[in-house]
């Protein structure tokens, strides 16, 4: 049985490219970079269909966004690895977990409008090898579970986050490792900027637990490889003006039309166009390419007797004899309420701070 093909969208990224194109580029084309160029001519030429648990998102404040802009590389590299390191140092603490966690992180810098908005998101594992406050797993771990439905302190994470990524920050300025705009070129200056930005509440983000590796799959299929907008949220291309749909969180998620002229919208587009050779998908801790497969091995062992037990306990558990009447030897039927079958998976949520807060944890 041959699989069915997807049908083309009435309209393409392509299709605005091949129509404004030429005046995007006369316009915008000294300051576009060569893989933006790139990016422009392969599009053109092609269709951009070959461009292409638990969830956490870390996402950085719009005042660092724009500096970004500027220093994608470096910063896009610190918000990785600040929203790895958050998440190890804090899965690390013994009053949290004391494990060493699996993190796959994937880059996104798009918001539903285009505009650039750079975060990441986290697939983390709800457990992990015991480990001491360094991380560093024991010479004979044992696999420590998360508490059912929580995995860490959303209000811990955004502070040891926004600490994380302000030092990184505060070192890239001091070793002149960053492009800033000229009212940010004097020392004082920089630090005043900066100095707000302890003081505001970074957003971290946690969405309900996974249900099961179905859904993690599908989760993974749906973000590694996502690009800034689809084909199927186009609608029109007219008059030199491109309209696509977007959902408008601030409106409860409504899904609305936005229209921008073609260059603008192709400004906006190529904005997420990264770095040439820029890693996007990483992995860390017990994921991290290193030791993945040891580690890996590892928690299955660990966790193959936790589940035999539960099997076994299950299986050991005989029904009771269903009363009979004692006139007649039949059975009594009983009225009952079924509770909702547990299920196991190694991906949790985070949930909400417990009582008693870590908020000088922000190393």
């Amino acid at each position: 049985m041959r699989e069915a093909v997807a049908a083309r969208p009435p309209l393409e990224v392509a299709d605005v490219i091949r129509s404004h194109g030429a005046a995007f580029s006369q316009k915008y084309g000294s300051q576009l970079t060569a893989t933006q160029k790139k990016a422009l001519r392969e599009l053109a030429s092609c269709r951009t269909a070959a461009l292409g648990g638990h969830h956490v998102v870390f996402t950085l404040p719009a005042e660092v966004a724009e500096l970004a802009s500027a220093n994608p590389v470096p910063l896009y590299n610190l918000l990785m690895q600040s929203a790895a390191q958050t998440l190890r140092v804090v899965a690390a603490n013994p009053k949290r977990l004391g494990a060493q966690v699996g993190v796959l992180l994937v880059l996104h810098t798009w918001g539903q409008n285009l505009h650039h908005h750079p975060h990441v998101h986290g697939v983390v594992t709800g457990g992990g090898l015991s480990c001491n406050e360094r991380g560093q797993v024991q010479a004979a771990p044992r696999w420590l579970s998360c508490r059912p439905g929580f995995f860490l302190p959303v209000r811990v994470l955004s502070r040891v986050f926004r600490g994380k990524f302000l030092a990184a920050l505060r070192g890239l300025h001091a070793q002149g490792k960053l492009k800033l705009p000229r009212r940010l070129h004097e020392a004082t200056a920089f630090t005043a900027w900066l100095s707000p930005l302890y003081a505001k509440d970074w957003v971290v983000y946690a969405k309900p637990p996974f249900g099961g590796p179905e859904q993690v799959l599908k989760y993974l299929a749906r973000y590694t490889h996502r690009v800034a907008l689809s084909n199927h949220r186009l609608v029109k291309l007219e008059h030199g003006r491109v309209t696509f749909r977007y959902k408008d969180y601030a409106d409860e998620r409504k899904e609305k039309l936005l229209t921008l002229s073609a260059e603008e919208f192709l400004r906006r587009f190529l904005q997420h166009v990264l770095p040439k050779g820029f890693t996007k998908i990483r992995h860390y801790g017990l994921l991290s390419n290193r030791q993945r497969q040891a580690r890996l091995r590892l928690a299955r062992r660990l966790l193959l007797p936790i589940t035999a037990l539960a099997s076994a306990a299950l299986a050991a558990i005989e029904p009771a004899e269903l009363p009979r009447c004692p006139q007649c030897g039949s059975v009594r039927r009983l009225r009952g309420e079924l509770l909702p079958p547990v299920v196991s998976s190694p991906f949790v949520s985070v949930g909400p701070e417990p009582p008693g807060s870590e908020a000088d944890d922000t190393s």
